[in-house]
């Protein structure tokens, strides 16, 4: 067995297992019994009895074509998923794998273990040379829905009559994801190599993948970057919008980070101008933040071509508006917090809460918010790397991916960042300004790193 993360018995952490103990098949019996009774994540709709939920494992260990993988905490399988290669005898798609079964325990939810899992068996997928992965879902699985889609998943389909439970039939949701860079020729039977299949990638040693967001913040209608979120210390870099994000794009660049400055201290967008040539201009998502209070503005500019909304003040005074919006638009709302030594910093950032950030990224977590971007304010635009500690406790303290940002000012704090994933592995992205700017992280070179 082998999996990402420390292997010491406190630390959640994933595998994929090829045998079980009698205690582990209890284990993962009691797991999947409650994630039956919670309604989710498997195929029975009741619990089928223990002796018919052992012989369903035991055999499931003796199908070539099935891999499990489990989720620990503290020693004691509590959650599992399974990968499913193709037969032998389909070799028209014997370059696509899929993910089934995926669920942890109600009694261990909110500790990443479900992106653990995830992770484990996309690496073990793409290790194997298989080019995709296809998963499908209820439409009631909304947590999973949203687990998926942050893990850039993308939904290709709907079956309306996918399932039938509780009295009514419900749709189901198909999602699939490329796992290669480059399609490329693979043997027939990926599975048939005779070279040793590990069931982790490298990220196991280094950490997973990290997606670069470049950060666009807009002032006056130009492109700058403050020092410690002071608005008084502003470097301008473009007075083009435009072309910074054509030029963010070109150079490889698969997000890009919007902050309206001056709509953030103003409670409404007033960089509109400015955003809409970001949109224009822009062939990747774009998450936009500062100004945006209301459903009103969440919705304007949604429908006008932005990926995700980013809700920074209204998270702490007005959660129910948040609620609201995850609601109306699943899986396109991000929370961010922006913290001073701990502590959450609304209007801006000039003023300071009483409430801590692992209190506000849990509430942020209950309402539905697909992500939280994270930032230590008295690291931002400073180029003194990442307040990592605090990132990492964040990220393991919540089941949603967390975005680092604040302080990055050169390639070797992005590596230490993805380093940083073997034991925080919520950690998704990390959004850079001023280094990327300045030329003190090349954006080849960024990239590179956090693939």
């Amino acid at each position: 067995m082998s999996g990402i993360g420390s292997t010491t018995r406190d630390q959640p952490r994933a595998e994929r297992v090829q045998s079980l103990t009698e205690d582990d098949l209890q284990a993962l019996c009691e797991a999947t019994d409650a994630a039956i009774l919670d309604g989710g994540g498997f195929g029975w709709l009741n619990v089928p009895g223990r002796q018919a939920m052992e012989r369903y494992f035991r055999g499931l260990l003796m199908v070539p074509e099935r891999m499990l993988f489990v989720a620990r905490l503290d020693g004691i399988i509590v959650g599992a998923a399974q990968l499913v290669r193709p037969p032998r005898n389909n070799e028209a798609q014997a370059m696509s794998a899929t993910l089934m079964h995926l669920y942890v325990a109600p009694y261990a939810r909110g500790r990443g273990l479900g992106r653990l899992l995830l992770l484990e068996a996309e690496q073990c997928a793409r290790a194997m040379g298989y080019q995709i992965l296809n998963l499908d879902v209820r439409e009631t699985q909304e947590a999973a829905i949203r687990l998926f889609r942050t893990f850039g998943f993308y939904q290709w389909g709907t079956h309306p009559s996918y399932a039938r439970a509780d009295g009514r039939t419900m749709r189901g949701l198909f999602f699939t994801k490329r796992l290669q860079e480059n399609e490329r020729v693979v043997p027939a039977h990926p599975q048939a190599s005779s070279v040793p299949i590990p069931a982790t990638g490298p990220a196991s040693v280094t950490g997973h993948s990290l997606t670069l967001y470049p950060a666009i913040d807009l002032k006056d209608g130009a492109c700058v970057r403050l020092r410690r979120g002071e608005m008084d210390d502003a470097t301008v870099y473009s007075d083009d919008p435009g072309a910074q994000a054509r030029a963010w794009i070109a150079a490889g660049c698969g997000w890009l980070h919007v902050v309206d400055l001056n709509g953030a201290f103003a409670g409404k967008s007033a960089n509109s101008a400015a955003i809409e040539a970001i949109i224009a201009n822009a062939t990747v998502p774009v998450q936009l933040g500062g100004g945006l209070r209301d459903l009103g503005s969440i919705e304007r500019w949604l429908v006008a071509g932005i990926t995700r909304v980013i809700l920074g003040s209204v998270a702490v005074k007005n959660p129910e508006l948040v609620r609201a919006a995850c609601r109306a638009f699943p899986g396109r709302i991000v929370a961010g917090i922006d913290a001073r030594s701990g502590q959450v910093a609304t209007e801006g950032w000039a003023e300071t809460s009483d409430m801590k950030a692992i209190d506000l990224g849990r509430r942020m977590e209950d309402v539905g918010v697909a992500a939280i971007i994270f930032t230590e304010i008295s690291r931002d635009g400073m180029l003194t790397g990442i307040d990592i500690p605090q990132t990492a406790e964040l990220a393991n303290s919540l089941s949603i991916p967390v975005i680092a940002s604040g302080g990055v000012g050169n390639i070797e704090h992005l590596r230490t960042l993805r380093a940083a994933t073997v034991t925080a592995p919520g950690i998704e992205g990390v959004i850079v300004g001023r280094a990327l700017y300045d030329g003190r992280v090349d954006p080849a070179d960024a990239l590179r790193i956090l693939s």
